[in-house]
């Protein structure tokens, strides 16, 4: 599981049963601390996706830490959460497993106010202990419980690197953009049990650090970027006017924010995802703030205001981690339709990123995720600096 939280799907195609030297049971209520007796089982998935991303990316910014993972998985309105994990040993009752015992997991969210008929999986199994049949038992318990909720779509996401070129060995998303190769473990996992491949998303990473000794001679630098935004200050011009806030929101912006998360569910590539208007209040945004928080993640949120009617056009926000680390995570950013054609785009991004440069100079990377067909988006990420790492499909089986 990623400090973003996107439900993925990271097994390989296994055999069925043997006699296994391990066991699937449900993971313990999600603690209130990381000091907790139950919190064996989530210190154990922290360290299966530490692997799993160390594995598939040579780092291992996306994994959730334990207390991060805590905040994640805590009951919340608008979804419910269930947990399993893979368990080493035959469930003696004088053993009681340990955070090392966990081989691997399975999560299935259920939202509960909107898209009510889907379910989104993730499943993941430690490099070490894969081929033993662990992510199939794991994905069967995730299935049951989504089954037994009345649930008819489930969704799930993989990431790989690199994205093949057109070929053969290349399985191109129903959108006509994007691919994965098609003898990849995890997609080969996912089609066997039925999911289609419905979208890509291309996943970035912006390198900050002019003077890294990695950092490729043609990326831009901070002048070009800060070229770029005076460009877009200058095309939106004295009718739009930006705000950053950090960590808290004004009260009497939630109501333009809540539309713009809104829109979010219905103005952004959606590919043959079967996903319905996912309709925010102000009590959500209050509620992401204080999940963000649970978390141990901060919001960093600039917003265009349209200055004749006082209301906002556009917004962006980064999740940055509370402790110091070398990374964050560009999230949603949106312009509202009616409003495009000045740059907006650019605009938040760049004074976005601009203060969370000033705030954290220390800070090397930041990583999104953008669909493959969203070239306006993809165009202004580009342009600041951002760089395919790899891909992360989107896959959706219907009538489970």
């Amino acid at each position: 599981m990623s400090s973003t939280a996107r439900p993925g799907t990271d097994a390989t195609t296994e055999p069925a049963d043997a006699a296994r030297p391990w066991r699937v049971v449900p993971a313990p209520l999600v603690p209130d601390s990381t000091d907790a007796p139950d919190a064996w089982a989530y210190a154990g998935i922290a360290e299966v996706g530490r692997r799993v991303e160390l594995d598939r990316w040579g780092w291992d910014d996306l994994h959730a830490p334990t207390a991060v993972l805590l905040g994640t998985l805590r009951p919340n309105p608008y979804r419910d959460v269930a947990v399993w994990v893979a368990v080493a040993g035959d469930g003696d009752p004088g053993t009681e497993p340990a955070a090392g015992d966990v081989l691997g997991y399975a999560s299935a969210l259920l939202p509960l106010t909107a898209n009510t008929h889907t379910a989104q999986l993730e499943v993941a199994v430690h490099p070490d202990h894969r081929g033993q049949g662990v992510g199939t038992a794991l994905l069967a318990a995730a299935e049951d419980h989504v089954r037994a909720a009345g649930r008819t779509t489930t969704l799930t996401w993989s990431g790989v690197r690199p994205e093949p070129e057109p070929g053969p060995g290349a399985l191109t998303a129903a959108t006509g953009t994007g691919r994965v190769p098609a003898d990849a473990p995890a997609v080969r996992f996912a089609l066997a049990r039925g999911y289609a491949l419905e979208q890509v998303e291309r996943y970035s990473v912006l390198e900050l650090q002019d003077d890294s000794p990695d950092r490729a001679d043609d990326l831009p630098t901070a002048d070009d970027r800060a070229a770029l935004l005076a460009d877009a200050r200058t095309r939106a011009g004295a009718e739009y006017r930006t705000h950053t806030w950090r960590d808290e929101l004004p009260e009497d912006r939630l109501d333009d924010l809540a539309e713009l998360w809104t829109r979010m569910s219905t103005d952004v590539p959606l590919g043959g995802l079967q996903l319905e208007e996912d309709r925010w209040d102000t009590d959500r945004v209050r509620t992401l703030l204080e999940r963000m928080a649970q978390r141990r993640q901060h919001v960093l949120l600039t917003a265009a205001e349209h200055v004749p009617t006082g209301r906002l056009a556009a917004f962006t926000w980064l999740q940055v981690p509370v402790p110091e680390v070398s990374f964050a995570f560009q999230e949603d950013t949106l312009v509202l339709c009616e409003h495009r054609g000045h740059r907006l785009g650019m605009l938040v991004k760049g004074v976005n990123l601009q203060a969370f440069t000033t705030w954290r100079p220390a800070a090397r990377r930041i990583h999104t995720w953008n669909a493959q067909e969203n070239d306006h988006m993809l165009a202004i990420n580009v342009a600041l600096g951002f760089r395919q790492a790899g891909v992360e499909a989107a896959w959706q089986r219907t009538g489970l």
